[in-house]
Order: structure tokens, then C-alpha cells, then sequence
């Protein structure tokens, strides 16, 4: 391949930092979302290249791209972790998120739409919608992200660009609008009619050389003609000036109708569709024109809400540089051993060498001027101010410093200890805090050893660097055995777990066979009282409480309340003021018991009403009761018998006619409730639910009996039982 960007299209690369911003209607914050090889990577590697941020494109099967840097993922050839990079197009700083496809990273779309202002979907021409499209799109729907689409491979055997707008249009209930047509398809593609400007765009397929934009000829325009009526009239149906326009029969000029797909997009009212064949370099230039014509800057979303820690009132930022500091620590991951911090500004300028108040943490001691750092008499920094010691712009794996960031920018910081991934940084005299980034919890657990004793320290230390990076994933000691487990999404996720600490940590471990992570609850009602009493040399431990416990319903979590009677006006004042405390003891036993069913397991879905507890005055420590509570709970959940839940599982299975009767009588076996056999473009597609334990090995299973022609997703559904 050339090592030299077409010079027609491309862009000087971005400096790197001690240059002022442009303006924030030049920004664009977007994330190139998209199904498992779907292409999003190679669209990726595209941008960069056309925009001359990298001056050679990789490819993900040699295992040399930029965004994929991760040792995994090039061995693999996945995405597995969100890569942030930053270049220019047609003069805006374009700040790009390449998030996973495989549903085991969900997470990593999650946080990163959560902040995104607009999304590129990258879909197959062949393929279609499939089952990872569906969960990219809808965690789109829920941050409110406009997003236009990119139908790739083109060029494939089976490319059919109308069927995947039928698909979307059918799938989503959205509203596509095709601002393309293809000239031709499979081994014919050649490029696409550009529908607003009515201009003929093919390529030679030289990433050298740039598109070839003509005038249409008289058969071109029999093609386009048509079409550009069509997009009219369907930009018109949400849009009342292209309506007015179209039904007065006025001439409607290139530059009035993108203003109008721009309304739209912005509204979410549709979704513009282009088409291209990304690593064949057609169709990426125009893709990227897109970007900066129809999704929005960060002057042009809402602007950010939140609540005021101290009042608990509705808080909002504006995207101003003007504004107090408010910034959104959305991914954390080990930067040669030290914690590094992915943060999205919202409104004012971060500066290297600033404080910042993280509200998670805990109030200021002091208003104004003065809230430096506190701490207390045995000298414990109370952590509630950090500061940032150094800030990036970044480009995947390789970071450019920079002193200082304004609102609507994506950095990477150093310095901030104690923050975690979803916490608000803030301006301590202008105070808020935002909504929580959605996290899930891991179905999946697997034990964990360390090959050697000189690795077992080290193993601990990184899987807890792991954990931190990657809230779905849990390391945790069993009690029983004294093992270490680690818990995930899924058997792939806990497998790269394992072989990071290889690769990135020099350390060998042994696994065990995975395992389900139940839940338990209670299947009726039950009530329980525990007695508890020890008598030390320097003190009296008592405690008694009385327990009730009964269900709730599935997934409405759990609920600990008091219905303990007031005291009585005849108990002496002391009493009457030791009840309350003994209330509390044991409510807060309650709660701390919750983590450990009868049968080990965390419960859920239950209500806990502490119905009685018995002050004591001689007794000062509130151990007694604390226990007492938590022992009375598992006595009345025992009473009112409880129920194993397991993590069900909703699987879509796509394949070939041929083998759609294989599939279904392995899920059957398997005791799946099969919910729907549709059709997913040119295959089948089976959707089902079955618990976690019953897919243990199916990607081998499924791909024998289908000659390695399914592909399928699998996606936590609920905990419940399964007959």
C-alpha cells in the first residue's frame, strides 16, 4: 500500500496541543458504532487516512491498525475496548470513538455514546440489520445520539442496498432517507449518485486517488431523477419547508434541501443513508463530508443536566468555555501502571495543574476561594479534591500533551487517584452532578489461580487494574474456598481477562471451568427473630431483632424498611432515645446481609421489614444489633423458603436456510423457549431464551452443525427461574 494520503481531499494533520480550539460549531463528537465485521475499524483506519492523521492505512486481518492497538485485538482481530482519536476535516476538529461490535464489550458503546454528540452506523450490504445493529442502535436511541448510516461492502457477492434501508426502516421503525444511489453492486460498484448535488462519484479504487466527481449523463439522470424526487418528497414528510416547496412544484437547489436533511437529522426525525465499500476506498470521503454536514456540534445538543449535590435541585451546563467547569469521567484504563481518565467537557476549561471537585467524594470543607484539600488528624487526605497533573489529546495508543481543554473536547487525564467511571468533575462554588453511566452485571464467573507464588501479588494487583477499567468485570474472594473469581459478560470477556494478565502483566494463570452467577429470593412470606448475646472481658455484645420477608416483583430490586412501634411514653428518656440507634443498627445488618442469601448468593427482589428490636442501655456497641438484624433476615428468608435465579439469556441466531432445522433442534435440547424464526436479510433468524448455563460452549457447537455460516448474540435478558 501507499504510505502518501490522496492530496485532493486530505487535510493536515491536527497539532498537537498549544493551539487554541476552533470554535465550537467546528467540533464534532462522534462514535462509529456497528455489529461484529460490520467494518467499523476499516471505516476508522479510512477517516484517518483521507484526513491525514496517519499516513498508512492498516489493515485489521494483518493486525496493524491504529485503532485496534491493543495486543488482543490484533490477535484477535476486534475490537474489544473503546479507541479514542481526534483529526480534521474541511477545517472542524472531528474527536472519533471506535467502540466494539462483540456484545460481551457492550459497556464500552454504553459509556461512549453517553457522551457522544452523533453516530456513524457502519452496516454490512449483505447482511443487513444483525442482532449486535439492533443493541448499538437502541443504546443510541436512549442518549438521544442523531446518526446517519454508512452501508459498506458494496462490493460484496449479495450486496443489496435498498433491501438494508427496508431493513432499517422495518427493524427500527426509523426513518431512512437514501442522500445516494449506488452505481452498481458486487464486482460492478463503482461509487453512487450524490442526490443533492445530482453529481456522478465513482472511484478507481486507488486510495490514492481521490473520488471522481462528473456531471451526469442522460442515462445518469434517468437514474437520479427519480430518486432525488423520492428524497425530496421524504425529507418533505418531516420538514414543512421542503413540503411547502415540493407541493408548490418548486425547484429545490443542492444547498436548501442539505440544510434540510441537516434539521431532520438533528431533530432525529430521519436518518440519512450513504453507501461505499470502506476497504476498497469508495464512498469514505463523502461519509466524512456527512459527518460535518448533518450531525450536530456540541453547541447543538442540549445542554447537560444534572442536580445540585448540596440541594438536590435540576442543575444544566451550557457547551460554553465561559461556564463553570462540569466534565464526565466515562472510561478509565492503565496507563504504564498509573490510572489514566478518558473525560468529556461539558462546559468551562481544564487546565494541567487544576483542582477538581469530584461530588462522589464528598462536600468541600470550605466555600469560595479556599477549598484546597483537607485533611484529618491522622493526616488521610479526605480525597474529595483532585488534582489533574497532566492532560492529552489522543490519537488510540499514542497521546499529544496539552495544557489546557475547553468545553465540547474529549482529553485523557492524569492525577485523578480516586475517581471512577461515571463520576462528575466540577467547579466546587458551582457544584452538580450527573446521571450515572448504566453498568451490568456480570453473569459469569470463572476461579482464578496464579501459576506461581511469586505471581500471586501480582496477579491480584492486576486484576484489580482490569476491574478498574472495565466496570462489568468483578474480582472477588470466595469466603468458603478462599479462591479468587473473577466475573464478566461472557466467556470471551473473561478469557481476554485472562490472557491480558499474559500479555500486558507478564503473569500465568489457571482458570476453572466457568461458572453462572446466581441469585436467590423468596418465593413467599416468612418471619424470624434472632437473639444475640456475648459477653467479653471490656464489653457486653446484645442484640434482637425481628425479621419479615417477602417477595417482590422481578427485577423491582430490594426494599429494607422499619415498622418498628415508636416508644412508649413510660420508658425512661435514655430508652426511649437508645431505640433509635438500635433501629438503625439492625437495618443496617439487614442491608449488609443482602449480599449472601441461605445458599451463598446475592438476594434480590425481596422486601425486608425489621418488625421489632429490643433496646438494652448497659450496651454501647451497636455489633449486637447489626447482627442480630442480618441473622434474622436469613432465618426469615429460610422461613419463607427461597428460589435460585439464573441469568436468561436472549439469543439471535442468523444462518442459511439449509441449516435453520440444525439450530433449532440443538436449542431445543438445550430446553430454549424459541420465540421468533424470521428473516434477517437473505437468512433466517432465530430468536430464543435459555439460561446462561445451557450455552456453555455453543460457539462450537453452533458453528459445527452450521459449517461456520451462523453468527449469533447473545445478551443478558433477565435473572428468573427456568423449568
Amino acid at each position: 500500500m501507499s504510505s502518501a494520503p490522496p492530496p485532493a481531499t486530505s487535510e493536515p494533520k491536527a497539532s498537537s496541543s498549544g493551539q487554541k480550539s476552533k470554535k465550537l460549531d467546528r467540533v464534532r463528537n462522534i462514535g462509529i458504532i456497528a455489529h461484529i465485521d460490520a467494518g467499523k475499524t476499516t471505516v476508522s483506519e479510512r477517516f484517518l487516512f483521507y484526513s491525514g492523521r496517519i499516513h498508512k492505512v492498516g489493515d485489521v486481518d494483518d493486525g496493524n491498525t491504529q485503532m485496534d492497538w491493543m495486543p488482543e485485538e490484533r490477535k484477535r482481530g476486534i475490537t474489544i475496548t473503546a479507541a479514542a482519536t481526534s483529526f480534521t476535516w474541511r477545517n472542524h476538529d472531528i474527536h472519533l470513538i471506535d467502540t466494539p461490535g462483540h456484545v460481551d464489550f457492550t459497556i464500552e458503546v454504553e459509556r461512549s455514546l453517553r457522551v457522544l454528540d452523533g453516530a456513524v452506523v457502519v452496516m454490512s450490504a449483505v447482511d443487513g440489520v444483525e442482532p449486535q445493529t439492533e443493541t448499538v442502535w437502541h443504546q443510541a436511541d436512549k442518549f438521544h445520539v442523531p446518526r446517519i448510516v454508512f452501508v459498506n461492502k458494496m462490493d460484496r457477492v449479495g450486496a443489496n442496498f435498498d433491501s438494508v434501508v427496508a431493513d432499517i426502516r422495518k427493524t427500527f421503525d426509523a426513518y431512512p432517507i437514501p442522500i445516494q444511489e449506488p452505481i452498481g453492486a458486487e464486482d460492478t460498484f463503482l461509487g453512487a449518485y450524490d442526490l443533492i448535488e445530482q453529481k456522478r462519484v465513482t472511484y478507481s479504487g486507488d486510495e490514492d486517488e481521490p473520488p471522481e466527481i462528473s456531471d451526469p449523463t442522460e442515462e445518469d439522470l434517468a437514474i437520479i431523477g427519480p430518486a432525488r424526487e423520492q428524497l425530496i418528497e421524504r425529507v418533505g414528510e418531516v420538514d414543512d419547508a421542503i413540503a411547502e416547496l415540493f407541493l408548490s412544484g418548486s425547484p429545490v437547489d443542492g444547498p436548501t434541501l442539505r440544510a434540510a436533511i441537516r434539521r431532520v437529522t438533528l431533530a432525529r426525525k430521519a436518518v440519512p443513508v450513504l453507501c461505499g465499500s470502506a476497504l476498497r476506498n469508495r464512498g469514505v470521503q463523502p461519509l466524512l463530508d456527512s459527518v460535518i454536514d448533518f450531525l450536530p456540534a456540541p453547541t447543538e445538543v442540549p445542554a447537560i443536566a444534572g442536580i445540585n449535590p448540596r440541594t438536590g435541585e435540576p442543575e444544566t451546563r451550557p457547551s460554553d468555555d465561559k461556564a463553570p467547569l462540569c466534565a464526565l469521567a466515562f472510561k478509565i484504563f492503565m496507563l504504564d501502571g498509573r490510572k489514566a481518565v478518558y473525560l468529556r467537557i461539558y462546559s468551562g476549561i481544564l487546565k494541567s495543574g487544576d483542582d477538581v471537585f469530584n461530588p462522589r467524594l464528598g462536600p468541600p470543607q470550605k466555600e469560595g476561594k479556599d477549598y484546597k484539600k483537607h485533611e484529618s488528624q491522622d493526616k488521610k487526605p479526605l480525597g474529595r479534591v483532585e488534582k489533574i497533573s497532566r492532560l492529552f489529546s489522543v490519537h488510540a495508543a499514542s497521546r499529544d500533551k496539552i495544557e489546557q481543554a475547553s468545553a465540547g473536547h474529549i482529553v485523557l487525564a492524569l492525577g485523578l487517584k480516586d475517581t471512577a467511571t461515571g463520576d462528575t468533575l466540577c467547579d466546587p462554588r458551582a457544584q452538580i452532578v450527573l446521571e450515572q453511566i448504566d453498568t451490568y452485571q456480570p453473569v459469569i464467573s470463572q476461579a482464578v489461580e496464579a501459576a506461581t507464588s511469586v505471581d500471586a501479588e501480582k496477579m491480584l494487583s492486576a486484576l484489580q487494574k482490569i476491574a478498574d477499567e472495565d466496570p462489568t468485570f468483578h474480582v472477588r474472594e470466595d469466603v468458603d474456598t478462599g479462591q479468587t473469581l473473577i466475573s464478566g459478560m461472557g466467556e470471551l470477556h473473561l478469557e481476554i481477562a485472562r490472557d491480558r494478565l499474559a500479555s500486558e502483566y507478564n503473569v500465568v494463570a489457571r482458570t476453572g471451568r466457568p461458572q453462572v452467577v446466581y441469585h436467590e429470593t423468596v418465593l413467599g412470606s416468612g418471619e424470624a427473630e434472632h437473639l444475640f448475646e456475648r459477653l467479653g472481658d471490656d464489653e457486653q455484645l446484645f442484640g434482637r431483632a425481628t425479621v419479615r420477608v417477602s417477595p417482590r416483583a422481578r427485577g423491582a430490586g430490594l426494599l429494607v424498611r422499619s415498622e418498628v412501634p415508636p416508644p412508649s411514653p413510660d420508658w425512661i428518656p435514655a430508652l426511649q432515645r437508645a431505640l433509635a440507634g438500635c433501629v438503625e443498627a439492625a437495618l443496617s445488618g439487614i442491608r449488609e446481609a443482602m449480599g449472601s442469601g441461605p445458599k451463598g448468593n446475592k438476594l434480590v427482589d425481596i422486601e425486608a421489614v425489621l418488625v421489632a428490636v429490643e433496646p438494652k442501655l448497659d450496651v454501647a456497641a451497636d455489633v449486637g444489633w447489626r447482627i442480630a438484624g442480618s441473622r434474622a433476615l436469613i432465618k426469615a428468608c429460610e422461613a419463607a423458603t427461597t428460589a435460585l435465579l439464573e441469568p436468561i439469556m436472549h439469543l439471535e441466531v442468523v444462518v442459511p436456510d439449509e441449516f435453520v432445522g440444525d439450530v433449532l433442534g440443538d436449542l431445543n435440547q438445550r430446553r430454549a423457549q424459541i420465540l421468533d424464526v424470521g428473516i434477517r436479510g437473505n437468512r433466517r433468524c432465530v430468536i430464543a431464551e435459555l439460561p446462561l448455563r445451557a450455552l456453555f460452549g455453543y460457539s462450537t457447537a453452533v458453528r459445527s452443525a452450521t459449517q461456520g455460516r451462523a453468527d449469533f448474540v447473545m445478551t443478558f435478558s433477565k435473572y428468573d427461574t427456568w423449568s
